[in-house]
């Protein structure tokens, strides 16, 4: 099964705001954009990822991004995180009307190709599947399969709501790079300990944080 992933990214200057503990205001734009690009790149080397939409509006992020293959959807909706996931997924349906759909988090600087196909072949047996984050309570990766809509409930306790709308939850091990996303501190070290992208490694290097 070929997948097409739809990633979501907000604007720069807003995002990553639970880092301010640990990067200045002048640094968490850099290091979001250092996230995405790295997630972008182990997802396109993912071998049955067929291709990645970023939904953003942030100019920055949209040449950089294409420049390493994505599909840049601007976000229309503006109307927060699901409805721009839900316009990305109907902008890629327009073109691969048979693909099955992934909504992954741009902020999985860790995240191993090899690991995010074993996530992928597993959702691959469901309609509908999801993966929860390294805490066990939110969720980075939401799949749909063809013919069925991707339905996404992110926020607050997302994998109670995916679980509850009918998603399967998938539960496997040494996926960890898809699960650590990124949201504190204590996550970029955690991220940092599996080994992220060269990207975010060079921004973390800034904030005095050596990769493990």
């Amino acid at each position: 099964m070929q997948w097409s992933l739809v990633i979501p990214l907000k604007p720069l200057a807003l995002a990553k705001s639970r880092l301010a503990d640990t990067a200045g205001d002048g640094l968490r734009p850099g290091l979001a954009l250092a996230f995405a690009e790295d997630t972008v790149a182990a997802a396109l080397a993912s071998p049955d990822v067929r291709d990645v939409a970023v939904v953003t509006d942030d100019a920055l992020a949209s040449r950089i991004l294409a420049a390493l293959g994505a599909r840049i959807v601007p976000d229309e909706p503006r109307a927060g995180l699901n409805a721009a996931l839900a316009h990305g997924a109907a902008a890629v349906r327009a073109f691969h009307p048979d693909s099955a759909l992934a909504a992954l988090n741009a902020d999985l600087p860790a995240l191993r190709p090899a690991e995010l196909a074993r996530v992928l072949a597993a959702a691959a047996e469901f309609p509908r599947a999801f993966l929860p984050d390294a805490a066990a309570v939110g969720t980075t990766l939401l799949t749909a399969a063809p013919g069925h809509a991707l339905r996404p409930a992110f926020g607050a306790d997302s994998r109670a709501r995916h679980r509850a709308g009918g998603a399967e939850e998938l539960r496997l091990d040494a996926v960890d790079s898809v699960r650590q996303d990124v949201d504190t501190g204590e996550d970029l070290r955690a991220a940092l300990a599996l080994g992220v992208g060269s990207r975010t490694a060079a921004a973390a290097a800034r904030l005095l944080i050596p990769e493990q």
